[in-house]
């Protein structure tokens, strides 16, 4: 069939969960035996997010195929257990980039390029890409922002024109917020009806109103709205707080938001959803025999977003093993400052993704501390070089070991940039210069690695511009207590180091929290909380 849009809009302010209501939405169709493909429109003029800080942005997720996205595609992933692309990710400055390019080539044959059409026709044709690419039953189309912003007035007017061009073949929803008012104790819809009116303004109409809310919203409320929005008020339903995110698919199926969308699209439900998600539910949810402490070390004080699916994949591996996650963010400049004593009640310690100078000592004392009292230790792309750097520095005494990230002029660069990325950087255009996406990695027979994974080839995303330095190989295997034991096919680039002679230290230059899902967790955070347990 002719593959259905779903448009996910936004109002009153960000950060409420358009991209949980999009996932929860293309999760209960998917149940329901549909194929299900999503894609976010991002207002910023980035090209991409491999730019955007992610203290301020949160963490930067990479597609199989190496597209720097927006954290949502994470969510994305992690509902529906679909490996997304670069169509799935659509910034502004994407789509100025492609019209002026067009209009530099001449495509325009000197017509004056213009928002209305150029460039809400560059919108259209992404979104007609992505649905001959994917051929989904579906396309789950999340839109950045609030309706009342400026810069995503493209977006929103390039959905009410295909909206036109195919006639109940899109539909859109809207997520509003409910505030509550402490000092007459009573819900306000006055900011829902208000951006339902900018919604309208714009001549599009919602087929479905999502509320949240972090108290109960009563039905006066709920059929206030539903005048407001011209819909009956089933069409209405309230999003209140849940114990967990994964409880949302859940909940817009007890409303009978599919069932709704279905009716609109003038299609049936092949059967019933499936209880996979309902048992992840009642796991999640239910009594625990234990709980495991993991130290988080960083340098992002905000570092639930900043690594979201590093905790993710931390939760899911707990959930798997029936623990309690008791999870700190440390932040590696007290650990420089203060020393390791902080570390001591922790039965496990992660060193995420990362880049640049500050906390990197803090870090390294992490690590070391990790290495010496034999923590269980899972490093990850920044946390392996600095477990390389620490190695270095304390075991083959190589001192004033560094990366060239941090010190270029440091007399052993044991990370150090791949020749073909000093050609790259030479344009100063950092955006999208890294090593990114899905690359083969073989792992070594015997080894730790090779007992998590379970099988001797691996393909996981990466995403980072520097590399182990292979000249000091042969110094680290010397020793016998380190082991190199993923390395990708052509001998060439070091993936995976552990040492031999510890409970479970494993680092790899990969992010291995990108492929874990919540009712499959990934095996290397798996281990690491198996050996917490243990320890």
């Amino acid at each position: 069939m002719a593959t259905r849009v779903i448009v996910v809009t936004g109002g009153v302010l960000s950060g409420l969960g358009k991209g949980i209501i999009a996932a929860s939405l293309g999760n209960r169709l998917q149940a329901r035996g549909y194929s299900v493909f999503t894609q976010k429109f991002d207002p910023y003029l980035n090209v991409d997010a491999g730019t955007l800080n992610p203290g301020e942005h949160g963490e930067c997720f990479v597609t199989v195929d190496g597209a720097e996205t927006d954290l949502d595609l994470g969510h994305y992933e992690r509902f529906l257990d679909v490996e997304l692309t670069r169509d799935s990710s659509i910034m502004s400055g994407q789509i100025y980039q492609a019209v002026i390019e067009k209009e530099r080539r001449g495509e325009y044959l000197g017509k004056t390029v213009q928002v209305i059409p150029h460039i809400t026709n560059e919108v259209k044709a992404r979104i007609d890409q992505t649905c001959r690419h994917t051929k989904a039953d579906f396309l789950i189309i999340e839109i950045g922002g609030t309706v009342g912003d400026i810069e995503g007035r493209h977006f929103l007017e390039a959905v009410r024109q295909y909206a036109i061009e195919h006639p109940r073949r899109v539909s859109v929803v809207h997520l509003a917020y409910l505030p509550y008012l402490h000092t007459s104790k009573e819900i306000k819809t006055k900011p829902v009806q208000n951006s339902l009116r900018d919604l309208q303004s714009l001549g599009i109409q919602p087929q479905l109103v999502f509320c949240r809310a972090d108290y109960p919203v009563a039905t006066e409320h709920l059929e206030k709205i539903a005048m407001f929005a011209g819909l009956p008020k089933k069409a209405v339903i309230p999003i209140p707080t849940l114990d967990t995110i994964y409880e949302v698919p859940l909940l817009l199926e007890e409303a009978l938001a599919d069932k709704l969308l279905l009716k609109y699209f003038g299609l049936r439900s092949p059967h019933e959803p499936k209880s996979l998600w309902t048992d992840l539910v009642k796991r999640i949810k239910g009594p625990k025999k234990r709980s495991v402490r993991i130290a988080m070390v960083g340098k992002y004080l905000s570092m639930n977003d900043t690594y979201f699916s590093v905790v993710e994949a931390l939760k899911a591996a707990c959930w798997a093993h029936n623990c309690d996650l008791v999870l700190d963010f440390v932040d590696a400049e007290k650990i420089t400052d203060s020393g390791t004593r902080v570390l001591a009640k922790y039965d496990g310690i992660c060193v995420p993704g990362g880049f640049g100078s500050r906390g990197v000592e803090g870090m390294i004392k992490a690590i070391e501390y990790a290495r010496s009292k034999k923590i269980p230790y899972l490093g990850l792309c920044y946390g392996m070089q600095l477990a390389v750097i620490e190695f270095a520095r304390n075991v083959l005494k190589l001192n004033g070991a560094h990366s060239t990230e941090i010190n270029k002029k440091s007399p052993h660069t044991v990370i150090s940039t791949m020749a073909e990325q000093e050609e790259i950087l030479k344009d100063s255009h950092y955006g999208g210069s890294m090593r990114l996406g899905a690359y083969p990695c073989e792992i070594a027979k015997g080894s730790l690695a090779y007992r998590i994974y379970k099988q001797p080839l691996i393909h996981e995303r990466h995403r980072h511009r520097y590399e182990f330095n292979n000249k000091y190989r042969e110094q680290f295997e010397k020793t016998g207590k380190w082991h190199f034991s993923g390395i990708s096919p052509d001998g060439k680039l070091i993936e995976i180091v552990e040492l031999n002679e510890h409970p479970y230290f494993i680092a790899c230059q990969f992010h291995p929290e990108f492929a874990s899902r919540p009712h499959r967790p990934h095996p290397l955070f798996l281990g690491l909380i198996e050996a917490a347990l243990r320890h």
